[in-house]
């Protein structure tokens, strides 16, 4: 089976996320199986390498603090644009941040959760000095945003990955 259909979860769980982006019907199952039959052989021939997770327990904590941040960053950045800027003194403005972190998959996901939050941006990493290039919709503080990224993030990606 696996020759067949080499990422055979991968497989169900994009027919089952074409079913709910249609509707279900005879037609949209066959599509989304031939969809997920091609998306898994391309997945195959990339040979994406095997993930070894450290500590995999960290991973909810993870999570829960994505969630966190992002909400509260939502309610931020609406607060800001509803408000019109007003007598704030905000400015948007880039910050350099140096990483410690290597693995492909954890920068990766980093990129995913600062790209996800909303106020901010991934720009640019540099791989031969370690440094990423984020964009702050509020900046006030670029120490703090290194601060939060680095203990908030990194340490705990780190901790998962390497």
């Amino acid at each position: 089976m696996t020759r067949l259909v080499p990422h055979p979860i991968l497989a169900v769980g994009l027919v089952l996320m074409w079913l709910l982006l249609t509707r279900f019907s005879l037609g949209n199952l066959i599509l989304g199986g031939a969809i997920a039959f091609v998306a898994v052989r391309a997945l195959t021939a990339l040979q994406p390498s095997r993930v070894r997770l450290r500590r995999w327990d960290l991973i909810p904590r993870l999570v829960l603090i994505v969630m966190y941040d992002i909400l509260r960053s939502n309610v931020a950045v609406a607060r800001l644009i509803l408000s019109g800027g007003r007598g704030s003194g905000r400015r948007s403005g880039f910050i350099e941040i140096p990483l410690e972190l290597h693995h492909s998959v954890g920068l990766a996901i980093l990129a995913v959760v600062l790209t996800s939050t909303p106020g901010t941006a991934w720009i640019q990493y540099d791989t031969g000095r370690g440094i990423l290039l984020l964009h702050v919709f509020d900046l006030v503080e670029g120490e703090d945003w290194v601060d939060l990224v680095k203990n908030r993030y990194e340490r705990l990606l780190m901790e998962i990955f390497e």
